[in-house]
């Protein structure tokens, strides 16, 4: 989360959106009309809530948060472009209520806008020694692993469907790493594919992504549930930390603190780790990403074998 100098009086019109944001190479393709209403949209969702602007805005990739008060409680605005994405956040939100994750105060899915409690933005783990964090965000896997509703998306079904399309897609890309590697994902995935236990997974787990909080050391934002193998997303808690990992054994070690924190067999925790790694770096590839593939590369290399 990023902060820009953009600071406004209460419900201001005039609210300065950070030119890092406006920058973002995503808005160059859409919402180009959305960042020009920002301001209107902000000031308009203060007044429907009775917030006043206390300090700068705040970013990530997708989203500003506002920093606001109501009747003396700290809260954040948090405002992205409206969409479905939107609606399965506050569900999610809604979901663990709290369990690990930024509380929810309040909603309009339309706008695309969110009244959060506050935290400490601009403080998560990435500022966190990855030693430090893995177990950290072990635990959080654990946390938010209560029974999950029905209705949300499956890390079985979400791996089968991944399996018939991975070994196309790594021809299609000109076969960018052994076919050893991509046999040993398949396997896993294949172990992974079977189903097991119904419990909620976030989705979309990362240093970045866990806050500083008041009611728990750490809380979650930006949560997407998913219900199944809480080892579902183990990759993702790697690879955007594998650059502070210098060599195959500190990535193994990592591994084996953040499993061990959630209470997961590692041999199951590498298995998806390594489906994930390949996973992503050829959808890395195919994005045209450069850095990501590389980090996914380093993982897989050091968990095959």
């Amino acid at each position: 989360m990023e902060r820009g100098d953009a600071r406004a009086g209460p419900a201001s019109p005039g609210l300065r959106i950070p030119e890092s944001f406006l920058a973002a190479p995503r808005w160059r393709r859409d919402g180009a009309r959305w960042l020009k209403s920002l301001p209107q949209r902000a000031a308009a969702q203060c007044a429907r809530w009775h917030l006043d602007i206390t300090g700068d805005v705040a970013h990530g990739s997708h989203a500003i948060v506002v920093p606001v008060c109501r009747a003396g409680a700290e809260l954040v605005l948090r405002l992205t472009p409206p969409g479905p994405e939107v609606a399965e956040q506050v569900a999610a939100l809604r979901f663990w209520a709290g369990r690990g994750t930024v509380q929810l105060v309040d909603a309009d899915i339309e706008a695309g806008a969110m009244l959060l409690e506050r935290l400490a933005v601009g403080t998560s783990l990435r500022d966190v020694p990855v030693a430090e964090a893995m177990p950290i965000l072990g635990r959080m896997v654990r946390r938010l692993a209560i029974p999950a509703p029905p209705d949300v998306p499956s890390t079985a079904d979400a791996v089968a469907h991944r399996l018939t399309t991975l070994e196309p897609e790594w021809a299609r890309r000109g076969r960018p790493f052994d076919r050893a590697i991509l046999g040993q994902a398949l396997a896993a995935g294949s172990r992974l594919s079977r189903g097991g236990p119904d419990l909620a997974v976030n989705g979309d787990l990362h240093s970045a992504q866990v806050l500083r909080g008041t009611r728990e050391p750490w809380l979650t934002v930006d949560p997407v549930l998913m219900r199944g193998d809480i080892a579902y997303d183990l990759a993702r808690v790697l690879w955007t930390r594998v650059d502070e990992m210098p060599d195959a054994a500190r990535i193994v070690g990592h591994l084996q603190d953040v499993a061990d924190a959630a209470g997961i067999d590692r041999d199951h925790a590498r298995d998806w780790v390594l489906l994930r790694a390949v996973d992503y770096w050829l959808w890395g590839l195919s994005a045209g990403f450069t850095e990501d593939p590389l980090r996914c590369r380093r993982l897989a290399l050091a968990l095959a074998g």
